[in-house]
């Protein structure tokens, strides 16, 4: 058909130049004039209405003239002559004519080609991409699922060997079990007959479950490490395009791929962004891209036979919005956990990143592991990459245990930024506010170890206090939430007890109550009025439309009761520090000396002690200090064995 196309466009040029170059070229211009001149009598009389016989037009001086026969008679019809004159002497031309006194006109519209191009340059693109596709299409039509769609409808996945991936198993830290689950599925590709002896088959499909940056995706690397056979690696997002369709046909075009080259594993990272549950949500009736590429995954899952040597592998953080027949057994038939480390896990996992930097003799990993509960694998080894970068930065041979907890606090609360330049008022208020939390939580038996506090701003947080967790939490108990919330109560009435006014600084403490409270109510039915039924919405609910599933005379409890539960706390909280604010005024007052303790200095003003190190002005006024010059005589020894006056403890 495009040949078709191309021959019809060919005749309308050929046609269009032939009319162009119609008429008799007359080279001579004294040979042209004789033949135009009025008193020859050779022009063309013009018929009222028609053009003027002598147009000039473009470059060319066409005439239409009436033809002598030899005998000196009119011929029947007239004829058309032109001559071509050169630009620079148009204006020799016109005076010409004007001086023979012909009636000429000028033709002012374009050349033949510019309205060639703008008759036919829209058809002709038009022509272009029709046979653009056609061609494709012509293409693709016997060698690949792309069909119409040509390349659209290929899958865009990875393949990956063993020799490309340099992840092992070794690698990989802190999810055993995980590890675990996924050897048999390596053991099955290396060795299928030893599962197949007793009449078992391994598992078509396993759904790596878990937070992000727990390490799925890095689990998934290190099968494509170990398995001696093709790893397809492709994201779910891959599989949606603009156009209707194509998602489905990359979906039949990796399965099919996967078939030819069994034994192999699948890989499908984030495949909850198509593999959503179906009927949830607005949907206004019209077709679905993606539902139409999950229903093509659910049909390529079904179709394995029992020898396909095909494993898919998935992983997503949002299992709970899969649609139920993703996840039956025959399609996904494991779920494996791949979930936060504990602090063994954390430990091993820091041993594994820190095996690339130079570590100082006395850094101890197990309190490093302590000190970073629900820290994810990825944030782990970003707090091992930020030590080296501030140990580089400040010029360090190795590594100390100062920067990875300068790491830590980093990555969890931000920057700290020792420049900014904070009033004095607000700098008092803040001390009391973090001795405020500081003291509560270490008179508190339920409450996590303080480990250090600081007035020194990091983040979007003026000050903070940290504390040290003695294990992970896999629960929460009563009594350990009513502790947090007499702690995060502390820090408003100390600084309002000292400034007789109230701040904004509170704005993180009074969010984080308000929802400890709200979780005590609404999921874990810790109130005595509502008893144990849960309140809060379900997770996996996508409506748009969001109803509640109580009464109006439950919400209004659910208020009443948010409200008593932090009630109660910010009371309880104010009595404590009424009772022991000496212990308050000496820890902001160590805060605002030397900006930062420890929490042994912490234990010490707890125990009435005072502290004795030099605070940061005073080792710079050391420094400054230019040595003397003159020898001093020795001390004489006293007899009470007293130290001499003056002298400064050396800095630590």
């Amino acid at each position: 058909m495009s040949w078709v196309f191309i021959l019809g466009l060919m005749i309308i040029l050929f046609a269009i130049m032939q009319s162009s170059n119609s008429g008799r070229e007359i080279a001579s211009w004294q040979h042209f004039r004789s033949l135009i001149d009025p008193a020859k009598g050779h022009l063309y009389e013009p018929t009222p209405g028609s053009p003027d016989p002598v147009i000039i037009k473009n470059s060319r001086i066409v005439a239409t003239i009436a033809p002598k026969t030899p005998g000196d008679n009119p011929g029947p019809e007239p004829a058309v002559v032109y001559h071509t004159i050169d630009g620079g002497n148009r204006e020799f031309y016109l005076h010409q004519l004007t001086d023979m006194g012909v009636d000429f006109s000028t033709d002012t519209s374009q050349s033949v080609w510019v309205q060639l191009l703008v008759t036919i340059g829209p058809f002709l693109l038009l022509l272009l991409i029709i046979w653009f596709f056609i061609a494709r299409s012509m293409r693709s039509a016997g060698g690949g699922p792309g069909g119409m769609l040509g390349s659209f409808g290929k899958s865009r996945h990875r393949i990956s060997t063993k020799e490309a991936s340099k992840v092992r198993f070794t690698d990989v830290a802190g999810i055993d079990e995980a590890k675990e689950e996924v050897l048999e599925i390596v053991e099955f590709l290396k060795n299928p007959k030893k599962f197949q002896r007793l009449g078992g088959r391994i598992p078509r499909g396993v759904l790596l479950v878990g937070p992000p940056g727990c390490g799925k995706t890095l689990l998934a690397k290190a099968i494509a490490g170990e398995a001696d056979c093709p790893f397809f690696s492709i994201s779910g997002s891959d599989f949606v395009e603009m156009f209707v369709g194509v998602g489905a046909s990359r979906v039949r075009d990796l399965f099919k791929q996967a078939k030819e080259n069994a034994p192999c594993i699948i890989f499908l990272d984030e495949i909850d962004a198509v593999g959503r549950r179906r009927g949830g949500g607005f949907n206004s009736g019209g077709h679905d891209e993606r539902e139409q590429t999950l229903n093509a995954i659910l049909v390529e899952m079904d179709g394995f036979e029992a020898t396909d040597q095909v494993i898919v592998i998935a992983a997503t953080n949002r299992a709970d919005v899969l649609d139920p027949a993703l996840t039956r057994p025959g399609r996904f038939d494991r779920q494996v956990p791949v979930t936060l480390p504990d602090v063994e896990g954390r430990l091993k996992i820091l041993e594994v990143h820190a095996k690339t930097i130079q570590l100082a003799p006395d850094v101890d990993m197990n309190r490093v592991a302590r000190g970073t509960p629900m820290f994810s694998g990825a944030e782990l080894a970003a707090l091992i990459n930020e030590s080296a970068i501030i140990a580089t930065l400040e010029n360090k041979d190795a590594v100390d245990q100062l920067d990875l907890e300068e790491a830590r606090d980093k990555i969890k609360f931000g920057r700290a930024r020792h420049s900014r330049k904070i009033e004095e008022t607000e700098r008092i208020a803040t001390a009391y506010h973090e001795a405020g939390h500081t003291a509560l939580q270490a008179m508190l038996d339920d409450a996590d170890p303080v480990h250090k506090v600081t007035i020194i701003p990091r983040g979007q947080a003026m000050g903070a206090t940290f504390s040290l967790p003695e294990k992970d939490r896999y629960g929460f108990g009563r009594k350990y939430i009513e502790a947090t919330l007499r702690v995060l109560c502390a820090g408003r009435i100390a600084e309002q007890k000292k400034t007789g006014d109230v701040s904004s600084g509170a704005a993180m403490d009074i969010q984080m109550a308000t929802a400890y409270a709200r979780h005590m109510i609404l999921d874990w039915g810790m109130s005595e009025r509502l008893g144990f039924v849960r309140y809060a919405p379900d997770d996996a609910n996508e409506s748009l439309l969001i109803d509640k599933d109580y009464s109006p005379e439950t919400a209004r409890i659910i208020d009443e009761e948010v409200k008593s539960i932090i009630g109660a706390a910010y009371a309880d909280a104010a009595r404590m520090i009424d009772e022991h604010w000496d212990i308050v005024t000496a820890i902001a007052e160590a805060l605002l000396k030397y900006e930062t303790l420890q929490s042994t200095e912490v234990t010490t003003l707890m125990e009435g002690g005072e502290l004795d190190r030099p605070t940061l002005s005073d080792l710079l006024d050391v420094e400054a200090t230019p040595p003397s010059t003159d020898p001093e005589p020795p001390a004489e020894p006293s007899s009470q064995g007293d130290e001499p006056d003056g002298l400064l403890p050396a800095p630590a």
